[in-house]
């Protein structure tokens, strides 16, 4: 049988330092046997829509529900979405189009497209995987969460178990706020003391951690399941599930939208929301936390983003998904603001406190806010298990989009002995994700969160992965040859206005956040009255350079050990090198070519 390789050194049309031979049809090709196919192919989305649905699945998830109000809380309202939409245009659009339509071009994922364009940034694909690993273990706790805060809206029916004060630092609503509280910061809503005294059990601080809660550790338990039930023969195959978990969401939250602004002191609320305060703009820590939620939400530089595109056709109109991703994103999210600052407002007026003081700003905001509006609606425990059905799809929908993206990246770097061995692989790798999120299911595992939080997805880490990739994509395989890459696939010719924020504004934009990140770093708090020790900002540090280390350790390791002299390998390491995704027979329209630039 004649390789393939063979068969494309067949009429080759030198054109630059570029090796690209004619359109060659499958039929042309003697292709593997349908076993070895099945062996060496990635698999492909059924329906065009399932790619649609996947990228709104993994980038619209607890990054717009749970952790984008909270950082808009945090930094002022206003203020957080004026630098949130900013960097939407010049980063977020741009870099998300560009990680999905290398990842169809090429047909591999996070762990190895960089390596492909540029050598010697192979440790970005490192880089890369370690952030989606950290990121995946904690995520799931709050899965754990939701799922036991959706028992419970069944154990004291017809009330929920939120809906009255258990201890005397909390106040009644059903007693009249402005009588019981008197403006006081440090009361609770009975809302806020069931997270943190039924749900949390929290301790005073990380010092303390406690022993295991063993209903969140079942909880954990149940999520970590789920997510393997969906993705153990590969999320290209769970195409119909993802329809359903990323649509489902919106029918809830528009419900619960509708409530929340009819609200007593709503107004309020929103107009703290979309109100910007300039002064605060001028502060570092708007831009750096509006920017870096852009990059967390749209799931830029975890490496998911090439993963789910190398699963589609050649020719998929990969663009028109990318923009409709992002927009849809970016609604989701200022719409779940609205109904978190509705709630504030709400909860504002009831306590007879200001807005920026309501509660304390964590990542436990989304468990304080929503469960109050739903006592507001009629057949409150309907809509309450509603909610956090709603919030564990999101949640699932996003974590099982990274662990398929963890688990792709691994596969890529070794096909030939994993593929086959993919669904083994797959528990293994869920497995220990699991042992090691347990930790954060103890009486101080909230501390623990915030910790992985800030440090391993997010800020710095994210930041320098992000420059990186886009360096070795912008500047050393280049925007020219992109466009072309671009064109071929989709027929498309690539605007300016994306050339040049793919090759000035996203980087430059990076940079200089990245620095500002660094330079005006503060001590991490856990809302306004606790700060960590100095021992567990050391270990945040750690976590951080667990993935930053590989860009530089990786470059290293390539010029010291390559066969040529230090310059010489330092040369061939910017030099692209990859090869052209393998032909499929469904894919008869395209030539598989091995491209050396």
């Amino acid at each position: 049988m004649a390789t393939i390789s063979e068969k494309l050194s067949e009429s080759p049309t030198i054109k630059s330092d570029i090796i690209v031979t004619k359109p060659i049809t499958s039929s042309e090709l003697d292709l593997p046997s349908s076993e070895e196919e099945d062996k060496m192919e990635r698999g492909s989305w059924s329906n065009k829509l399932d790619f649609l649905f996947s990228c709104i699945s993994l980038s619209v998830g607890l990054g717009n529900v749970w952790r984008f109000p909270y950082l808009c809380y945090k930094n002022g309202g206003g203020a957080f979405l004026v630098t949130y939409l900013i960097a939407m245009i010049f980063c977020g659009i741009p870099i998300f189009f560009q990680e999905v339509s290398i990842g169809q071009y090429l047909g591999s994922g996070g762990m190895t497209f960089v390596g492909q364009l540029c050598p010697l940034l192979k440790g970005v694909g490192y880089s890369t995987m370690t952030i989606v690993f950290l990121l995946d273990v904690y995520y799931c706790i709050i899965i754990a969460w939701t799922l036991l805060y959706f028992i419970s809206t069944f154990l004291k029916l017809p009330d929920l178990p939120w809906s009255t004060c258990v201890t005397e630092d909390c106040y009644n609503i059903s007693r009249g706020a402005h009588q019981a509280v008197n403006g006081s910061e440090l009361l609770r809503s009975p809302v806020e003391e069931f997270f943190e005294k039924e749900i949390l059990h929290i301790s005073t601080g990380i010092e303390d951690i406690g022993g295991i809660q063993w209903k969140l550790f079942g909880c954990l338990v149940l999520g970590w399941f789920i997510i393997y039930l969906i993705i153990r023969k590969g999320l290209h195959q769970s195409g119909k599930i993802i329809w359903f978990t990323a649509l489902c969401p919106y029918v809830i939250l528009t419900t619960l939208l509708v409530r929340a602004v009819t609200l007593d002191g709503a107004a309020d609320g929103l107009l703290y929301y979309i109100t910007p305060r300039w002064s605060e703009l001028l502060a570092p820590a708007p831009w750096m936390e509006g920017a870096t939620q852009i990059f967390f939400a749209y799931s830029i530089g975890c490496g998911a983003l090439p993963a789910l595109g190398s699963y589609n056709k050649f020719n998929h109109n990969c663009y028109k998904d990318a923009v409709i991703t992002c927009i849809v994103n970016t609604l989701t999210s200022i719409l779940a603001g609205c109904v978190t600052f509705s709630v504030l407002g709400h909860m504002a007026l009831e306590k007879g406190s200001d807005i920026s003081n309501v509660v304390q700003s964590g990542p436990g905001l989304v468990f304080i806010t929503y469960p109050e509006i739903v006592l507001k609606l009629p057949g409150a425990p309907f809509w309450a298990a509603a909610f956090f059905f709603m919030l564990l799809l999101l949640g699932v929908d996003s974590a099982f989009c990274l662990v398929e993206s963890f688990v792709t990246g691994v596969v890529d770097n070794w096909p030939k002995i994993l593929r086959p061995h993919r669904g083994k692989l797959t528990i293994c790798i869920c497995f220990v994700m699991f042992l090691l999120g347990i930790p954060m299911v103890t009486h101080g595992g909230v501390y623990i969160f915030q910790l992985m939080d800030y440090y391993s997805a997010s800020g710095m880490s994210l930041l320098w992965v992000c420059f990186f990739q886009t360096i070795a994509i912008s500047w050393v395989f280049g925007t020219e040859k992109l466009c072309d890459c671009i064109k071929e696939m989709i027929g498309m010719t690539t605007n300016r206005f994306l050339v040049i924020c793919w090759k000035f504004c996203g980087p430059l934009v990076i940079l200089i956040i990245f620095l500002a990140h660094c330079i005006n770093y503060e001590s991490l708090t856990y809302g306004k009255y606790y700060t960590y020790p100095t021992w567990a900002e050391y270990v945040g540090f750690l976590i951080s350079f667990s993935s930053m280390v590989w860009v530089p350790a990786y470059a290293i390791y390539y010029v010291l050990t390559g066969k040529g002299s230090v310059l010489e390998n330092l040369r061939l390491g910017l030099k692209p090198k990859f090869i052209r995704r393998m032909p499929s027979k469904t894919d008869d329209n395209f030539a598989s070519i091995e491209q050396f630039i």
